[in-house]
């Protein structure tokens, strides 16, 4: 299937590592041009090489409140377009309800929930028909994770805006999607399975629960995300898509 990538414009944020790389590098990979980003220089320049000519690496902080118009405009101006934006960001700390602190909460809030709803509003205001804001969420926005209390706090809320931003965008043509991931064997879910104090324990514990008996890869979140940024999910909005392998129970 030809999706329809071919030239096209992107920002991904978090692009450096996990999946919002391997979003980009599926994108791109269907002719996609990209600006992504991430939080340190040296890491999303290294990223934006190795997924080739057409990715521009921008160092750029989702809780910087000048971090839209800075990317939006650095799509213009490398690339002359700007067709829409997929917002990943990497997970706030671990821990339950006793472990976090103030100062977590607001800096987890500032970055994945606050930063996240400024990109938003900063590519709706840039996109035109057929654009599309894409938000990489969690499961744990219909089923909370234990263990990782201001994730389960805050991507609910984030899929909610992100399905009123659909209602209002979609009379202009601009659809908006969400990605619910769940165990994808990136560096953030081997992390989150040592904390358990045996991490191979842990990962045979999910994936046993799991219908398809095995965690996801970050290629197969990749080209999902792609296909779902993509001119051949023309009529998918307001949409929040488990990228799970069956792991939630509920339709």
């Amino acid at each position: 299937m030809d999706l329809g990538l071919k030239d096209r414009v992107y920002v991904v944020t978090g692009a450096t590592r996990g999946l919002g790389n391997a979003a980009a590098r599926a994108l791109a990979a269907d002719g996609a041009k990209l600006i992504i980003t991430g939080r340190d220089a040296k890491a999303v320049a290294d990223a934006a090489a190795e997924i080739g000519p057409d990715a521009v690496g921008i160092a750029a902080d989702n809780a910087d409140p000048e971090t839209a118009e800075r990317l939006i405009g650095a799509a213009r101006a490398h690339f002359g377009r700007f067709d829409g934006v997929l917002i990943s960001v990497g997970g706030p700390p671990p821990g339950f309800v006793a472990d976090n602190s103030d100062e977590q909460w607001q800096a987890a809030f500032e970055s994945v929930f606050l930063g996240a709803v400024r990109l938003a509003r900063g590519a709706a205001a840039a996109l035109g028909e057929g654009g599309v804001v894409g938000f990489v969420l969690s499961g744990s926005v219909h089923e909370p994770i234990p263990g990782l209390t201001i994730s389960n706090g805050l991507r609910p809320g984030l899929a909610g805006f992100a399905k009123s931003l659909s209602d209002e965008l979609g009379p202009r043509g601009i659809r908006v999607v969400g990605l619910l991931p769940a165990r994808i064997d990136t560096d953030r879910v081997r992390e989150l399975d040592a904390l358990s104090g045996d991490a191979d324990a842990a990962r045979a514990a999910n994936e046993a629960r799991i219908p398809l008996r095995r965690y996801g890869t970050p290629e197969e979140f990749g080209r999902t995300a792609a296909f779902m940024l993509s001119p051949a999910a023309s009529y998918l909005t307001g949409v929040m898509l488990p990228v799970d392998g069956g792991a939630r129970s509920g339709f």
